[in-house]
């Protein structure tokens, strides 16, 4: 990355970076087809009317070629370097796949809600393995530093995603109501990836092109990432980890890849 695209990064949230992944596109591919034959406890297929929203996460220790992207790709630097952390500590794998003709969209939403982490240091890496324009994901720019966090829903139906009255900021609408929001938007290759803050608001369209959308998001945490404690069952769960509040992420668990490990 340059020093303008890790200032941009910490500015707006959410960032391009092109073709650092383009010698791993193959290798990414064939995890992803082994994740489809053979979908992990926590695979969804999304219920769509047409089409087909297939996505899965957790899987990068049994499927060989994500343990290889995970270990020896680019992503453990270039993720310490968006986020200014000596260390980059990985946090988990997201395998999403839009089929050609499917309509559902993925709603406008924070991912740090549904994770047992917080810090400032916190970045997922997007990264597409077919050509994308339209289904390409979105960003309110400099969304993570607003003050409240945006209300999580399941996906399936909007419900809350935690019970309880929490102090959320509504879902917000920036094709309905734009307000003075910016929106971060570009066309991708296999290879480029996008790199966004846990609190960075996105979503993305569903995929009406006849070419199917399948992508690769690795989730990493720095320096000040901590477990906290969230009003449920959270998204991933990792049940047993016997974390408490306050601690870094266990290593056994979320292995440090870039930088020192104690």
């Amino acid at each position: 990355m340059t020093p303008q695209q890790v200032s941009e990064f910490q500015r707006d949230g959410a960032v391009l970076v092109r073709r650092v992944f383009v010698d791993w596109v193959e290798r990414m591919a064939e995890g992803v087809a082994e994740n489809m034959r053979d979908p992990g406890p926590y695979a969804s297929e999304n219920a769509v009317s047409e089409g087909r929203f297939f996505d899965d996460y957790c899987n990068w220790t049994r499927i060989p070629a994500f343990t290889d992207v995970v270990q020896n790709s680019p992503a453990a630097a270039l993720a310490a370097q968006a986020m200014q952390s000596r260390t980059a500590q990985f946090f988990h794998d997201h395998v999403l796949v839009k089929e050609p003709g499917t309509p559902k969209p993925t709603p406008w939403h924070q991912d740090a809600p549904y994770y047992f982490v917080e810090g400032q240091q916190t970045v997922s890496l997007w990264i597409p393995l077919d050509p994308v324009k339209d289904a390409s994901l979105r960003f309110i720019a400099g969304s993570h530093k607003w003050e409240r966090m945006v209300r999580p829903v399941s996906w399936a139906d909007d419900s809350d995603f935690y019970d309880g009255d929490h102090a959320w900021t509504p879902v917000p609408d920036p094709d309905a109501d734009p307000g003075d929001t910016r929106v971060l938007e570009w066309p991708m290759e296999p290879g480029d990836a996008v790199l966004f803050n846990y609190r960075t608001v996105h979503g993305a369209r569903g995929n009406a092109s006849a070419q199917r959308r399948r992508a690769l998001s690795l989730r990493w945490v720095g320096d000040d990432a901590r477990y906290v404690d969230r009003p449920g069952r959270t998204s991933p769960p990792f049940p047993g980890h016997q974390m408490q509040a306050g601690q870094r992420l266990r290593s056994d668990w979320f292995p440090i890849i870039h930088g020192p490990t104690t």
